[in-house]
């Protein structure tokens, strides 16, 4: 995705900066649109005017104590967002709505959610389950069926069993205590694990080959979970960590982890780790070249605080929907990053070109609407709108990718719009003297 955005942009520079001036040196401009252009510059633009009294110290200060509660809300609402999935079944689709209310038999959902409604409904009513950890147990060579190690592991198994969304533990060791009892006329005596090596090597020879390898110098615990949300791995890989830490050994050492459950066990660490690292670089990056380009501290703080605020209530606005942070939602928040970016840019640059003419920080902001505003808020209404429309899409994350993008695209145009004129008066002590 990085590598796909940074094309993306450069083929964006290449156009804008080469390919539309050579089209425009073949085709013209016609004398109508400079007309047009001309028209536009002297009609008055009661937006801009309007947009322009957030320079005032009365406005400039209701913006920016309304922006430090929104991060205020925003940090505390992001608190409860969770890494990875927190629906059950595929959670790019739609869940089943049978989960939110009392569904009659033989009730038909619509085509969006049939395939986790099936889920659920063999989740719910069979002793199966799509979603399966499996925990390594490695020993010694010939070692795996020997009484120490196969009790660890029932004692594994006994802990997994008591962790909520477990459905069922299969163990070398409890495969032991079944075949144990099959092979004496099905007497519940025998389902425990014999002291004696001669009766534990006996049973090994009908003892399924999932459950060991060649060699039984690895035991693997298959843990069957109701489902795959981050609560219930969470649950799952802290009790395996916890046992695995009290219990290790030379001869036994539990290791996370295999399938379908502990690879996405696995990817929610990893992304747990990235998260924060990957935000720090994206605005890192960004500040770093505001600051190449303008030279000044402050004006880089007016554009990049907006560009916070709308990233802090993102995460809220996820937490709020129930979006977990994963692969496919981690590049979101800094997509709009990469994206926002421009509007203050845009802005500032002509801003700049203003105030440095003499203009007061008031009439350079309204000259700088008149010329750049109109173009910002094309922008981020058409990007708004555009994205807009996957939220009616019949695929959740689409939909759910729509309405964050939608949030992010828009109020990083407002935040350009209202909060960046805020704390440029904030920040310059001319103009807060003036306005004293």
């Amino acid at each position: 995705l990085a590598m796909a955005a940074s094309i993306g942009v450069a083929v964006i520079i290449i156009t804008n900066l080469i390919v539309v001036p050579m089209v425009l040196s073949y085709l013209g401009v016609s004398g109508a649109s400079v007309r047009k252009i001309q028209a536009g510059e002297k009609k008055e633009h009661p937006l801009a005017g309007l947009f322009a009294r957030f320079t005032r110290k009365p406005l400039a200060a209701l913006s920016i104590v309304i922006a430090v509660a929104g991060y205020g809300v925003g940090i505390y609402m992001s608190q409860d967002l969770k890494i990875g999935d927190l629906d059950k079944g595929a959670p790019e689709l739609w869940p089943d709505p049978c989960e939110e209310m009392d569904c009659p038999r033989g009730y038909e959902p619509k085509p969006r959610y049939r395939y986790n409604h099936d889920v659920n409904f063999l989740v719910s009513n069979y002793s199966v389950s799509a979603d399966v950890l499996v925990v390594m147990g490695k020993t010694p060579v010939e070692s795996c069926n020997t009484y120490p190690a196969m009790q660890t592991v029932d004692d594994l198994s006994w802990t997994l069993r008591n962790v909520e969304g477990v459905q069922d533990v299969v163990t070398i060791s409890s495969a032991t205590k079944l075949i144990s009892t099959n092979m004496n006329e099905g007497s519940l005596k025998w389902a425990t694990i014999s002291r004696d090596q001669y009766a534990l090597n006996n049973v090994m020879s009908f003892m399924p080959d999932s459950l060991y390898n060649l060699d039984c110098s690895l035991a693997p615990v298959y843990v069957f979970l109701d489902d795959h949300k981050a609560d219930t791995l969470d649950g799952v890989v802290a009790a395996v960590t916890e046992f695995a830490d009290e219990h290790n050994s030379e001869t036994l050492q539990f290791e996370l982890a295999a399938g379908n459950a502990g690879v996405e066990a696995a990817t929610n660490i990893v992304i747990r780790e990235a998260q924060t690292k990957m935000l720090l670089w994206v605005y890192g990056v960004v500040i770093a070249l505001c600051l190449i380009n303008f030279r000044s501290l402050r004006i880089t703080t007016c554009i990049i605080v907006p560009l916070m605020l709308t990233s802090v209530l993102g995460q809220a606005l996820m937490a709020a929907l129930g979006i977990g942070v994963k692969v496919a939602t981690l590049p979101v928040i800094a997509l709009g990053v990469g994206i926002g970016v421009d509007y203050g840019i845009y802005i500032y640059s002509s801003l700049q070109s203003y105030l440095r003419s003499g203009e007061t920080l008031e009439n350079a902001y309204f000259y700088a609407l008149k010329s750049s505003g109109t173009a910002v808020a094309f922008t981020g209404l058409t990007l708004a709108v555009g994205v807009g429309t996957w939220m009616f899409s019949p695929i959740k994350f689409q939909a759910d990718m729509g309405l964050m993008l939608t949030f992010m695209f828009f109020w990083n145009m407002i935040g350009a719009l209202l909060f960046l004129p805020a704390l440029a008066w904030l920040l310059s002590p001319r103009e807060k003297a003036a306005s004293a």
